[in-house]
């Protein structure tokens, strides 16, 4: 039985979407912090595990009777370096024969400025030196993140970001979804790692470009200084933390963080994933 955690967020839904195609509902199960938000996976069969990465004796009772657990990253807490050991902890417990877990692709983790990214890294390291045999899906941006970057009015405002002429490599949260979910059906637990990246690495001018073939009209991208930016996110009474996550994302991608690229997501899909190009079009419904 395969255990997916975050089963209700955006990326264990897409998982959970391709897991249910190819495999009885009997097989999974999924990890859950409100069952009710977990209606319609009870109601196709699959097997609901109250509890948070935050409750240890939740975690024992979710591992009972599971052969591989997803364990998708947690949010931006400061706990929760520690609730995924948590996971970690229960899965060696009860057995489990192979733990799954989204990382990120990222250059160079001991350059980072978005300091938030390192968990993800200690969390591999936690993994690693539990002994247990273990995927590391270490997936790149998510192309859906582009309207909150870029803005709701970003047809009239263009593009202004502090994010110089750096690439991501971006793929679709979904295409990521469908990679992860065939990974696991394929029930190989052997240790070994993923890198989930788009065909290619965009600049923002690059997502301008796309923007205006979509829409119809000129989209330009004018990179501004990260004072700037900060200044502006501060006029909109955003959140100190935020901006300086925001900040963080940006500076890493002007350093070319987010720019590597590799064909292993193309190659578990045995397809190409989604381009910029249709991607933007999906993403701004234009």
């Amino acid at each position: 039985m395969i255990l997916v955690t975050g089963a209700t967020g955006q990326l264990g839904t897409a998982v959970l979407q391709t897991l249910l195609q190819h495999t009885p509902a009997t097989q999974l199960a999924a990890l859950v912090r409100d069952e009710h938000k977990a209606t319609a996976l009870q109601a196709q069969g699959v097997s609901i595990r109250v509890g948070s990465y935050g409750d240890p004796a939740a975690l024992d009772r979710a591992m009972q009777g599971i052969e591989q657990v997803l364990l998708i990253s947690g949010g931006g807490e400061d706990e929760a370096l520690q609730e995924h050991q948590n996971v970690v902890d229960a899965a060696r417990k009860a057995g489990v024969r192979c733990l799954a877990y989204t990382s990120r692709a990222l250059k160079d983790p001991s350059t980072l400025v978005n300091k938030l990214m390192v968990r993800h890294f200690d969390t591999e390291a936690y993994i690693r030196a539990s002994g247990l045999p273990h995927i590391i899906f270490r997936n790149i941006l998510y192309m859906d993140v582009l309207p909150l970057f870029t803005g709701p009015n970003v047809l009239a405002t263009g593009i202004n970001l502090p994010a110089g002429s750096g690439k991501v490599a971006f793929a679709l949260r979904s295409d990521m979804g469908e990679a992860i979910a065939r990974v696991l059906l394929a029930r190989d637990f052997s240790t070994r790692t993923y890198h989930f990246t788009g065909p290619a690495a965009y600049s923002f001018d690059d997502v301008a470009a796309a923007l205006t073939a979509a829409a119809g009209q000129q989209v330009t991208y004018t990179p501004v200084e990260a004072a700037t930016f900060a200044a502006g996110m501060r006029q909109r009474g955003v959140p100190e933390l935020a901006i300086e996550r925001t900040i963080g994302f940006m500076t890493d991608i002007k350093h070319g963080q987010e720019a590597e690229v590799s064909a292993e997501l193309a190659t578990v899909l045995g397809r190409q994933p989604t381009s910029l190009a249709e991607g933007v079009k999906q993403l701004y419904k234009l």
